[in-house]
């Protein structure tokens, strides 16, 4: 078996962990110390964040999305495929050394999504872009750190908590979408989602995109038409 192979790495914004790069022949992985947080070979769920929440909002000719979180750009650019030409999608990542791998050793995997003139990707937190906007983003997107029961950054807990999901419900403009990736069920989420005032459903999907393999988890989550809280 060909061996894996560091290839770079970077610090996390206020944090002591780092990120690892690697590389097994074609294969890339994302790692924090020995848990990896993402791979190359299993984009399938990461695929379907997108795609079912602008499922969700297809009934919107220009569409106004938000992705937390650029990972390996699966969802980025299964967003740009169902999203319309007259979408706009803004890319929250808070990792430099993510955004330099995009452009670099993994730009192979983007192809042309970062250059897409729907495209503006900003090294930011996404909690901060989030709070910036009322009633704006048809859908938001989080891929960030591990769900709602991160490994990476203790600040990320806020997003997936009632202040966070607060905010994200402010955002959104009525109808919008609050689309969460994890890597396990969480029933506590779920409820808090509820609790914020969104109706949600928690979806399992394959993390291969196809019949066999881990399952993943995805919640929609829809902010009413009218303001229920």
């Amino acid at each position: 078996m060909i061996p894996w192979t560091l290839i770079d790495t970077g610090t996390i914004p206020g944090t002591d962990g780092t990120l690892k790069l690697m590389q097994r022949g074609a294969e890339f992985s994302i790692m924090l110390g020995g848990n990896q947080l993402m791979n190359s070979r299993l984009s399938g769920s990461e695929v379907a964040l997108a795609t079912l929440a602008c499922a969700r909002t297809a009934d919107r000719e220009a569409r106004r999305i938000l992705i937390g979180g650029l990972g390996m750009g699966f969802t980025l650019r299964a967003a740009l495929q169902v999203a319309g030409p007259k979408a706009q999608i803004v890319v929250a990542e808070l990792v430099p050394a993510v955004i330099a791998w995009a452009k670099g050793p993994l730009s192979g995997l983007f192809e042309n999504a970062l250059s897409d003139p729907r495209v503006d990707l900003r090294q930011a937190d996404v909690t901060d872009v989030i709070r910036a906007k009322k009633s704006f983003y048809d859908a938001i997107l989080l891929d960030v750190d591990n769900g709602p029961e991160g490994l990476t950054r203790s600040a990320n807990d806020r997003l997936y908590h009632s202040a966070g999901l607060a905010e994200a419900y402010t955002a959104l403009c009525p109808r919008g979408v609050l689309a969460v990736w994890s890597g396990g069920a969480d029933d506590a989420f779920t409820q808090r989602l509820r609790r914020s005032g969104f109706t949600a459903e928690d979806i399992a999907v394959r993390a291969t995109g196809a019949r066999k393999g881990a399952r993943h988890h995805i919640w929609l989550a829809t902010r009413p038409a009218s303001r229920s809280r």
